[in-house]
């Protein structure tokens, strides 16, 4: 279900592109499980629910989509592994839901290149045909991507290579659709993004600010709203674990400084939150909230 709120004057949408089931270690780390089962309760199987939220902005220079999710050209296998259903078009679905399509996204910005954050880019031309051509899901528009991101993906490590896919954004160059861009950048007034690596080299947020008021689009430099609480928690996916707390720390600061809304991208239990002073320092205040095991 998506959310609706506004920025100031610049209307904002979560949108979001399904469920997995990912091992819970995965986004927890070195933190014992008896620690973190505080937070999510895992299934049987050690996986806890991760949403894959994206953050649609009605822009003065036209629809940002930041992020696409994991896409449909996952195959019924993966699904099985994941515990995701058989549905497809889920980010579509959302944004016809406030009332677009992809042929209305001017801008794509890309967080990072994860399948899980990119895998939505492209789509197969004909779904009902594995190996059919691979085409750009939103076809008017330019996605943006960090410069030390597309380096990483292309020429992968042994650590890394399972999680890069060149299918979700090799199509993007040939249409020219691809742009690579270098360090912090303002999209449009009141839209920037900022790099703060550690996750990943390339690794960058997304902040909307307009007449004094402030969001934070953390992706996966802090995905569940307990990673800011705990800012020592490290996924096992952050490559250099110490860039991430140290970014997680600025991140913290900064959004205190503003009261900024903050959008938990993985969080099965939080989507949104403010920072407010606790017992041990700052802690996150939740503001829209689902239930992370709907059929329980």
């Amino acid at each position: 279900m998506p959310y609706s709120f506004q920025v100031g004057s610049i209307h904002c949408h979560i949108v979001s592109d399904g469920q997995q089931l990912i091992d819970g270690g995965s986004f927890f780390g070195l933190v014992p499980r008896v620690l973190w089962e505080r937070v999510i309760r895992p299934d049987e199987k050690h996986r806890i629910p991760a949403q894959m939220r994206c953050l649609l902005v009605q822009s003065s220079a036209g629809l940002i989509l930041v992020d696409t999710g994991q896409g449909d050209k996952i195959t019924a296998e993966y699904r099985t592994e994941f515990g995701m259903d058989d549905s497809n078009l889920r980010l579509e679905a959302d944004l016809r839901r406030v009332g677009f399509s992809p042929e209305d996204i001017d801008i794509v910005l890309l967080t990072h290149l994860h399948a899980d954050h990119c895998g939505g880019n492209t789509r197969l031309s004909d779904p009902s045909v594995p190996d059919s051509e691979v085409v750009p899901t939103f076809p008017n528009a330019r996605y943006l991507i960090q410069r030390l991101e597309i380096a990483e993906a292309t020429f992968p490590n042994e650590r890394t290579r399972g999680h890069y896919y060149p299918e979700n954004w090799e199509p993007l160059r040939r249409t020219g659709q691809l742009e690579v861009v270098d360090g912090d950048r303002e999209l449009v007034p009141g839209v920037r993004s900022v790099t703060v690596p550690g996750h990943t080299p390339g690794m960058q947020v997304v902040w909307v600010e307009d007449a004094g008021e402030s969001l934070l689009f953390l992706g996966d430099a802090c995905s569940w709203a307990a990673h800011l609480d705990r800012i020592a928690w490290v996924p096992a996916f952050d490559l250099e674990p110490m860039r991430s707390i140290e970014a997680k720390r600025n991140l913290r600061r900064q959004a205190q400084e503003k009261n900024a809304l903050l959008v938990f991208q993985h969080d099965s239990q939080i989507v949104t939150g403010r920072l407010r002073p606790g017992e041990r320092g700052p802690t996150v205040e939740p503001e829209i909230t689902e239930v992370a095991w709907p059929d329980e």
